[in-house]
């Protein structure tokens, strides 16, 4: 019922953001630095960040950054469970604050770290593993950032698939936390032209 109240809050809220008009309008692109976040902050719950740590094979050795991180619990778990580096980003300075105390209650400060920044300026080169819960329109815009990826790199894209881009791999499970069906995404760098199917 959180779930469909979320989605249903998160459909209404869209029409007055910044590049999401009616339909039919052309989509202007949200200003650099906005206080705005582009979308609505669902948490993914526990079981699934855990699958998409286990779909993209996060080990001790990897660096993983969450592209709206929310409260961190993607690279909080990944540095938790894995031994995983991580970075988290995010527009909302009061998630960012979540984050740090979530790192510090789990205590792993010194393998996170959360910043403040407009994730269409960053630069992702340092990432093996890169995490979305995005909207699609906002995948796509994030294609040249993730094309300059490392060989091998991966990316776990969370119910919105990368619009063009070929999976890997795909999982459909459904949470024993929220009874709802998750679609993940695999992406494997180079990234693959979706196939005309």
């Amino acid at each position: 019922m959180r779930r469909i109240l979320a989605v249903t809050m998160f459909s209404i809220g869209l029409l007055a953001w910044p590049g999401l008009g009616q339909p039919g309008e052309k989509e202007k692109v949200p200003l650099r630095e906005s206080s705005k976040a582009d979308v609505v902050y669902v948490p993914t719950p526990n079981d699934v960040v855990m699958k998409m740590l286990d779909l993209a094979k996060v080990g001790k050795d990897d660096v993983v950054y969450d592209l709206g991180c929310g409260d961190g619990r993607i690279v909080v778990l990944a540095a938790k469970t894995r031994g995983a580096r991580g970075k988290g980003y995010d527009i909302d300075p009061q998630r960012i604050k979540e984050c740090r105390e979530n790192a510090k209650t789990s205590r792993v400060e010194k393998l996170v770290e959360f910043e403040r920044k407009d994730i269409f300026e960053l630069d992702l080169s340092g990432a093996s593993v890169v995490t979305l819960y995005l909207l699609p329109r906002l995948n796509v815009r994030l294609i040249p950032q993730l094309e300059k990826m490392k060989a091998g790199s991966r990316i776990v894209a969370h119910d919105y698939a990368i619009k063009g881009v070929e999976p890997d791999d795909l999982v459909v499970m459904t949470s024993n936390e929220d009874n709802v069906k998750h679609t993940l995404y695999l992406y494997t760098l180079p990234l693959k032209p979706a196939s005309d199917r």
